[in-house]
């Protein structure tokens, strides 16, 4: 059997390792735009800040290794045309410009999703760049050695940890963000305020309500920036306002949502029997609404193609879901979290209400101790966690684990804040932080219920 994978960053690769450990007499070809693979997104800041002296640290496989393992591996191709009913692909070899027709009894779509770049006047202006591929990478820090003051459109996760790497490399940054908090897809005010405070704590510009409305040149060669309230100068400008899927190879050929994703069932098979997707190309069963929904991270596409190969010849493993859970080290602080935000709650029609804990991680008589800060959000009706957002200098990364298992599994506040966690005064108190969170939501609902 043949077996084509049509892109291969994370959801690709992860489908190959598995035909090829699962089904090892398949014929596999890879068809992939650019030279290398496997880029984590998160080395563009990590390397501007000077974590990673080299962005071929932030790959994580090469060509070669499946290559080796008989993988027809085609970089530096693009896939011109997809034909579900022939079972055909068309290529276009992009170093020599030749065209290649290819025959597949199974097709992967591991396309993933492209910037979406906003409709903004002069948003083409070469000054204004990207940030997404590792070509991309190394061309923002080919860009900041001549540059100093850097504008960054976007107050997500991509658009903080990239001021936070430009800071440390000694730029001046601006941030700005269309509504009024920060990664507000992910956290709440209070939390969101945090980072604010942090950020600006280090010179970094925070700028919300702040929608940027047109690019220009000056005379002098910089670029213009202007909002609907404010007109500045920078030297460069970059854009960091989330993806959109890349489907349009199957469109008509498979079912699509209207963002353009491709719909999948729980074992990544497409409305078309030959066909999986995985990836930012797809969607996610959000596990706190029971909905599909639009989360491209990186955990999610390595899960999907996973899946996609494991399935690709006898559907044996579905999907469990998702919580979207996500964390960021920034300016050595932990900022980890599952679940849903209490807007987002709300917005989806729970009865939700959030509890709010701080308190050291460890005894007070311990040499050192640090805080940790806590939101939960939880329904009132079913008492059933929601939602998790921790920020601390301890690492609470695998904290926002936890809550993501609470919250796969159903549990309400009254059981997290009895359930059972390892005590040692060298890592929690004899009640783990996230059991007292729990107990606060508890306290607010006036007491635990009745379950006997």
């Amino acid at each position: 059997m043949k077996v084509a994978i049509i892109g291969c960053t994370h959801a690709g690769i992860a489908a190959m390792k598995q035909i090829l450990k699962y089904y090892p007499g398949t014929e596999i070809t890879v068809y992939e735009r650019h030279v290398d693979i496997s880029y984590m997104s998160c080395g563009t800041y990590l390397h501007l800040g000077g974590t990673i002296k080299d962005l071929d640290q932030a790959l994580y496989a090469n060509p070669t290794e499946f290559s080796e393992q008989g993988v027809h591996m085609r970089m530096r191709y693009d896939v011109i045309k997809v034909d579900a009913d022939k079972h055909t692909i068309m290529a276009q070899d992009l170093q020599t410009k030749e065209m290649h027709t290819d025959h597949y009894d199974k097709l992967i779509m591991a396309t993933g999703s492209i910037t979406a770049i906003p409709a903004i006047p002069g948003v083409e202006n070469p000054k204004v760049m990207l940030c997404k591929t590792c070509e991309q990478a190394q061309q923002l820090y080919e860009a900041a050695k001549t540059a100093h003051h850097i504008a960054i459109v976007g107050g997500g996760y991509s658009g903080v940890e990239l001021a936070e790497g430009y800071v440390k490399s000694g730029h001046t940054v601006t941030l700005f963000q269309r509504g009024p908090h920060l990664v507000n897809e992910y956290l709440d005010p209070q939390l969101s305020q945090r980072i604010e405070d942090l950020l600006t704590t280090k010179g970094i510009t925070i700028k919300t309500n702040a929608q940027v409305t047109a690019f220009s040149d000056t005379a002098d060669n910089r670029l213009r920036v202007d909002t609907a309230d404010t007109t500045e100068t920078f030297d460069m400008a970059v854009i960091c306002t989330g993806v959109v899927p890349q489907s349009e190879l199957l469109a008509g050929q498979v079912n699509r949502t209207e963002r353009g994703t491709i719909v999948t069932d729980r074992y990544m098979g497409t409305s078309n029997a030959d066909i999986f997707a995985a990836g930012d190309v797809t969607e996610v069963k959000f596990n706190p609404t029971k909905d599909r929904a639009y989360i491209p991270l990186v955990s999610h596409a390595i899960r999907q193609g996973a899946l996609a190969g494991i399935n690709i010849f006898d559907k044996r493993l579905g999907s469990i879901g998702t919580q979207a859970t996500t964390g960021m080290l920034i300016f050595d602080q932990t900022v980890a979290c599952t679940g849903m935000t209490l807007a987002a709650a709300k917005a989806a029609n729970f009865e939700a209400k959030t509890a709010f804990y701080e308190g050291n991680y460890r005894p007070d008589f311990m040499p050192t101790t640090t805080k940790v800060s806590i939101e939960l959000v939880y329904d009132q009706q079913t008492r059933k966690v929601l939602g998790g957002q921790l920020m601390s200098a301890h690492e609470v990364s695998q904290s926002a684990n936890t809550l993501s298992v609470v919250i796969q599994n159903g549990n309400t506040i009254d059981e997290l804040a009895f359930m059972d966690m390892l005590f040692s005064p060298n890592f929690d108190e004899p009640f783990n932080y996230l059991n007292l969170a729990a107990q606060v939501a508890v306290d607010q609902e006036h007491g635990y219920r009745r379950n006997n």
